[in-house]
């Protein structure tokens, strides 16, 4: 029989540390266009590129995440996985797809907390989709009710 650990030593262990943040996890669920290529097909890449700035396209890659194919979402600091095949060649092409699609829908976990976080006004849904609200621009520092500055600070 193994002997048991006193109670107080519990409290010495380290706590289960997560390696690794993806949108499923941030969201709790999957999108549509994870699993389906079909719903990302038509993206047109060019067009949804803010201003005239394409090197940031060349910087979005498929990577893996888990084993699962993923593109880096660098606002949620997250992993989009991809669930549907990706057909050889269009690899980097289907990353950038996937992540527009993200980005464009709003399911971004960084844009769902620009509204209470941004301290500058900035479009909420950023320069990929034309006409997004503004968002960040009557900011100010979160209060905890009930506290209050101590004297002299």
């Amino acid at each position: 029989m193994t002997e048991q650990p006193h109670s107080h030593a519990l409290a010495y262990t380290e706590p289960e540390k997560i390696q690794s943040i993806d949108s499923e996890f941030l969201s709790g669920k999957r999108y549509p266009y994870q699993e389906d290529m079909s719903l990302v097909e038509d993206i047109d890449l060019l067009a949804a590129t803010p201003g005239e700035d394409l090197n940031w396209l060349e910087d979005i890659h498929l990577l893996e995440e888990d084993g699962v194919p993923a593109v880096f979402d660098r606002y949620s600091n997250c992993f989009v996985k991809i669930h549907f095949p990706i057909p050889a060649g269009r690899e980097d092409e289907m990353a950038r797809k996937v992540l527009i699609a993200h980005l464009q829908s709003g399911n971004s976990y960084g844009i769902e907390l620009k509204e209470i976080h941004c301290k500058f006004p900035q479009p909420e849904l950023g320069p990929w989709v034309e006409g997004s609200q503004t968002v960040g621009t009557d900011w100010a520092p979160p209060v905890l009710e009930g506290w209050e500055k101590p004297f002299g600070h």
